[in-house]
């Protein structure tokens, strides 16, 4: 049985400190800080004229203080499961953009904005608590319809593999990581709540979604090992 959105939230709650180091925040994440920068740069690059961002699971808002070194002066909407979350990246936010900063505290899957909300929709480290089938088409369609002409949406996420062999492959590599990291409880800690918590999709199977929810321009940026950052424009 998976995590709850409740539990969820709650792990969450007490990790606001953790979050909000743009270092360190992300740690458990292979080439997170890299990944970020690719998003931010390839969002701005991509939708140089953004006014509006939606930052979907946004945490303590580090992906949104990224990107605006890319793109100035957003007005900036940030979702998230987690209010204390939500009240340190909106305090951190505002205090990086003169543009109204909103906060909504609810679950992806319950979000409704207009057609046409947003010029940049960031999702980092949050899809991987879809469930079915139906959330993950859900979600992406609602991605596209949220986005103005020629607006774009940008994902960092843990994926899965669709071969099993490469996927334990994989798996003992990350695993490896996180030992060398903060040592063998550190790797057993993240693993038990990724196995509680989280049901990635493959890499291929999330790109194909963003071509059937209409998305063209649709590029990788960056794979290594279980994470992958990606995105597409809405022509």
């Amino acid at each position: 049985m998976k995590s709850s959105v409740d539990e969820i939230r709650r792990r969450f709650d007490a990790d606001v400190e953790r979050f909000s180091n743009l270092e360190t925040g992300q740690a458990a994440t292979v080439d997170a800080p890299l990944a970020m920068a690719l998003v931010a740069a390839a969002a701005g690059a991509a939708t140089p004229n953004a006014r509006h961002l939606l930052d979907v699971g946004c945490g303590a808002g580090n992906y949104t203080l990224t990107l605006l070194r890319h793109v100035p002066n957003l007005d900036v909407t940030l979702l998230d499961l987690s209010r204390p979350m939500l009240d340190r990246a909106a305090q951190r936010v505002g205090a990086a953009t003169p543009g109204p900063v909103v906060t909504m505290q609810t679950d992806l899957r319950e979000a409704a904005f207009p057609d046409g909300s947003f010029d940049v929709i960031l999702a980092a480290a949050v899809l991987h608590h879809l469930r079915t089938d139906t959330e993950w088409e859900t979600v992406f369609g609602s991605f596209y319809r949220w986005l103005r002409p020629g607006g774009s949406v940008w994902v960092f996420d843990l994926v899965d593999s669709p071969l099993p062999a490469v996927r334990d492959l994989i798996w003992r590599r990350y695993g490896d990581y996180l030992a060398g990291l903060k040592g063998p409880a550190y790797r057993d800690e993240v693993f038990a709540y990724v196995e509680k918590e989280d049901t990635p999709r493959p890499l291929a199977y999330q790109l194909g979604l963003l071509q059937s929810a209409g998305f063209r321009g649709i590029e990788v940026l960056h794979k290594h090992l279980c994470f992958a950052a990606f995105g597409g424009v809405k022509e």
